[in-house]
């Protein structure tokens, strides 16, 4: 199992280390980064919180769709990596402390485009969860502060695709094209290694917090491949599902090459689909009309 916070660090002042604050602070202060800080902010609420409250308190404007797969119950549920789960807000953040830290002035415009690409990855999310929500079984664990708030602050309504997921691909395919543009890439392999393998870490983690079901893995691939295939083409998004559940622990080594096998194995159906698809969202929508639909989305057992 891979952990982010406890895997080892390569040489140098690892982006892990850096704080989010030194980002919040420059994205502020900077005229050419604020308005696009703002509108990523915005996107974010209004894609994710406002979208997932309105159908939790207003149900019915669409339907709710439970997307669990029996290959979940072969990862065990861990809350000790609750607090892997909850840093892909800060994981990505943190990257930007990096490189606005080390680059300086010419980190700006590159920083600049990825937040406008990450308000963009938001609303393009949101072109599922708007025609068809999604859920997913989780345990009602509040033993621990962090699944608590988790409960309280999260319907739990946009599990397909994972924008937690989508995220952390974004960020970490993002940081290299950049470093390329900057003609940094292999001045600083250890960095974007560092990203990858945190990016697999907190994919893990959605599922051993049982946030999210292995369906869920598998359209975010698809969804990001759809968002930009040069960043993430089929080829790099086998090498993700391929390098999950790698490490020590559980799954087993059996179950764990069932997982990535359906994982990729859906993530190709999905892909082939779109090919043939008037549109990106056909796939995943069609999907989800096929599986069991949820009547009541406002309990905290969901």
């Amino acid at each position: 199992m891979v952990s982010f916070n406890d895997m080892k660090k390569p040489a140098g002042r690892s982006i892990s280390d850096e704080s989010i604050y030194y980002a919040c602070f420059k994205t502020l202060s900077v005229p050419l980064l604020r308005r696009a800080g703002i509108a990523c902010t915005a996107s974010i609420f209004f894609n994710f919180f406002f979208r997932q409250y309105r159908a939790a308190l207003l149900p019915g404007r669409a339907p709710v769709t439970r997307v669990d797969h029996q290959l979940d119950a072969k990862i065990p549920f861990n809350p000790r990596l609750v607090g892997v789960y909850l840093d892909f807000v800060s994981f990505w953040v943190r990257m930007l402390s990096f490189l606005l830290r080390k680059f300086r002035r010419r980190a700006y415009a590159p920083v600049r485009d990825f937040l406008d690409s990450m308000g963009r990855l938001y609303a393009f999310a949101a072109e599922i969860y708007s025609e068809n929500f999604s859920t997913t079984r989780r345990p009602f664990y509040i033993a621990r502060p962090r699944f608590f708030l988790i409960h309280l602050a999260d319907p739990h309504l946009m599990c397909v695709p994972s924008l937690h997921v989508m995220v952390v691909i974004r960020t970490y395919t993002k940081f290299r094209s950049m470093l390329r543009d900057m003609n940094e890439e292999e001045r600083l392999p250890e960095r974007i290694e560092e990203l990858r393998r945190g990016s697999l870490a907190i994919t893990e983690a959605v599922l051993y917090v049982k946030q999210h079901s292995v369906n869920c893995i598998s359209a975010a691939m698809y969804a990001m491949t759809c968002f930009d295939r040069g960043l993430f083409p089929p080829e790099e998004a086998e090498r993700f599902a391929s390098d999950l559940f790698r490490g020590t622990g559980r799954p087993s080594g059996g179950d764990g090459e069932r997982i990535r096998e359906h994982i990729l194995g859906l993530y190709r159906r999905f892909l082939d689909e779109g090919e043939r698809a008037a549109y990106w969202t056909e796939p995943l929508l069609s999907f989800l009309r096929g599986l069991p639909a949820v009547t009541a989305v406002h309990s905290p057992r969901v």
